[in-house]
This record gives C-alpha cells, structure tokens and sequence, in this order.
C-alpha cells in the first residue's frame, strides 16, 4: 500500500481527527485563560473598588467574597443606596482597590500624622493652614489677572 492510496482512505479520518485535537487544545486554553482573568478580577474586587455591573451601573464594592461565588456582593451605587448582585454580575473592576487603605498602610499614616504633629507643636514644622492662610493674604483676588471688578 503507498501513500495515495493510504491518504486517500484514510485521509479525512486523519484530518478529522487532528481538528478535533485542535478543537480540544483550543478550547482548554480559551478556558484556562478566562480562569486566570477570573481569578485576577476576584483578587481586584475588593471593598473600596469602583465596578461596573453587567446592567450598565457603576457602584462601589462594599461587601465581597471571593471565595463563595454564590453569596451576593453588596454594591453602593450613590451614598446610602447599597443594593445586592449576584458575584458574576460584575463585569469588570474600574478602579481596583483605590479607595482601600491596608492596616499597615493605615498605621504608618497614623504614625507620620503624629510625627508632624509634633514637629508643628516644636515649632520646628509650620503647619498646612498657615501656609495657606499666608498665600491668600499675599495676594488680592481683586488685583488677579482674568477677573473683572463687579461695579
């Protein structure tokens, strides 16, 4: 048997076979990929980050857990309105975790604000409102270029 004959028998069967091979490697990567993208949405999704819902609204994360899917989120779309989504009604996060501040962060906040504290009771340190205070005496509004005298 040579090899017209043997792809002319059992060619389609051979080119079948390697597209369903294709097909099958192809769809594995396409869900492995959606997994990852998955996950990296889950680890963003933090309370204090903005989202954007499968509906079109924009809210902010308040309650979320990443690991039960099937317990709601509690999204706020204006202060005071909290409303509940299903976890896979957010499409995707607008601004990952900006509002979030971590505990270290938090403390090491805490512990600059009384550093500065301190250096403006020592006097060594003058403090942000007497700066500007000092600013807004130096100029005049009235003398500032682009404003016109209401007479």
């Amino acid at each position: 048997m040579d090899l017209a004959t043997f792809l002319s028998n059992y060619g389609l069967i051979i080119l079948l076979v390697v597209l369903l091979v294709f097909m099958f490697w192809s769809s594995r990567r396409r869900m492995q990929k959606q997994k990852l993208e998955q996950e990296e949405k889950a680890r963003q999704t933090v309370p204090g980050s903005e989202v954007l819902l499968q509906g079109g609204l924009y809210g902010t994360i308040v309650a979320y857990d990443p690991e039960n899917l099937d317990q709601p989120a509690i999204v706020e779309l204006a202060p005071g309105v909290e409303i509940k989504v299903h976890s896979q009604a957010i499409l995707r996060v607008v601004t990952p975790g900006a509002g979030a501040v971590t505990e270290d962060e938090y403390l090491a906040a805490e512990e600059s604000h009384a550093e500065y504290a301190e250096g403006v009771a020592n006097g060594d340190i003058t403090s942000i409102s007497d700066d500007q205070s000092a600013a807004k005496d130096k100029s005049d509004p009235d003398t500032e270029s682009g404003t016109k005298s209401q007479g």
